[in-house]
């Protein structure tokens, strides 16, 4: 056959980069399972996976990514080359906040990539116990949304969880709208978790006002429910669509299209440092004038920054509050450690919820 206007050399090159690219793949695999059997040698209890280790990786990826691929696209195959090698060691099962096809999935499969078992909790109290009673190796559940603020659950429950945080997802969230109707015009009822509800609330008061609103647990529920009622709409995510088998009537319904949730994993050990970690920490204080001006200057006095402070009734006592924070740098760097110890020295109680790596990309 004639070349196909020059197509055929840049298609036989493409094949043999393939070839390249299939024994490249095929040695780090090989090259992962030996790791496993040193680390079985020795002894090594607990899980292979090193959230420290992977995140220097990607940032690795990226600092060299010469394109045309972005950043964003270059880092998810190689977490997912990454993660397929981690299974070659030791497949992980991660407990997430379900059913299946919600936004907490989404997050476990960007953080670990698909070579995994995602184990569905009703509740991010049993996504807790599983990791606590080591049913699951890792657990994945939301803190806060970029729009709607903080998920007061999961902070409640890290005040008394023997867990540690050892990395956070952020993850763009797009609310699509789904159902077994034709058209909007059959839409009398629209299913969604409360904070779907709330962020996709102007495109609903234009477009569905009449329509009933209806909230659920989580979004997966949404979509069960609507493809039992072909008369209901559901608003989720993609995954959603494919799972319960309906139709996309409307894409990217969300008010703000920066719309961010930012999700925590959760394990049983201390990550160490990877070059770019950020710590949370909880404390409360004394019920005295300038007692929250004090525990800020701890931090303040050796130059840390905070990125984020919520604050929770402690159910301890009333008008008893906790203050969550998070900060840049782990617990190992000099200034934030000086920082934590001159805090426990102003405040009632303090407790270290984990240094992990940023969230990359």
């Amino acid at each position: 056959m004639a070349d196909d206007n020059g197509l055929d050399p840049l298609r036989k090159r493409i094949d043999e980069v393939d070839r390249k690219l299939i024994e490249l793949i095929s040695e780090r695999a090989g090259l992962a399972a030996a790791v496993a059997e040193i680390k079985k040698h020795n002894g090594e209890q607990g899980s292979y996976y090193r959230p420290e280790r992977e995140a220097r990786i990607l940032r690795r990826v990226i600092e060299a990514n010469p394109g045309p691929l972005s950043d964003e696209e270059l880092a998810r195959l190689f977490r997912e080359i990454m993660s397929a090698c981690l299974a070659l060691e030791q497949p992980l099962s991660i407990a997430y906040l379900g059913p299946e096809g919600t936004f907490t999935q989404a997050a476990a499969l960007k953080h670990f990539g698909h070579s995994i078992n995602t184990v569905a909790q009703a509740g991010i109290d049993q996504v807790f116990s599983e990791v606590e009673t080591g049913a699951c190796h890792f657990g994945v559940v939301p803190v806060e949304n970029s729009i709607e603020g903080v998920v007061n659950h999961t902070l409640d429950m890290l005040l008394n969880s023997g867990l540690v945080v050892c990395g956070e997802v952020e993850l763009r969230i797009h609310h699509h709208l789904m159902s077994k109707a034709a058209s909007l015009n059959a839409v009398d009822r629209v299913y969604s978790h409360q904070q779907s509800l709330a962020q996709c609330r102007r495109w609903l008061d234009h477009h569905l006002l009449e329509a009933e609103r209806h909230p659920v647990s989580s979004n997966a529920e949404a979509a069960r429910a609507a493809s039992e009622d072909k008369h209901a709409a559901a608003i989720a995510g993609e995954s959603a669509a494919d799972l319960y088998g309906l139709d996309i009537l409307v894409s990217h319904i969300e008010d703000e299209p920066d719309n961010t949730t930012r999700f925590l994993v959760l394990g049983r050990q201390a990550t160490p440092p990877s070059g770019s970690d950020k710590t949370s920490l909880l404390f409360t204080m004394p019920s005295k004038p300038g007692s929250l001006l004090k525990m800020l200057a701890c931090f303040a006095d050796n130059n840390v920054n905070l990125t984020r402070i919520e604050s929770r009734p402690s159910r301890r006592g009333m008008w008893d509050y906790v203050f969550f924070v998070d900060l840049e740098g782990h617990i190992e760097d000099a200034t934030v450690a000086a920082a934590v110890k001159q805090l426990r020295n102003e405040a009632s109680l303090v407790k270290l919820l984990g240094s992990y790596p940023r969230s990359v990309l």
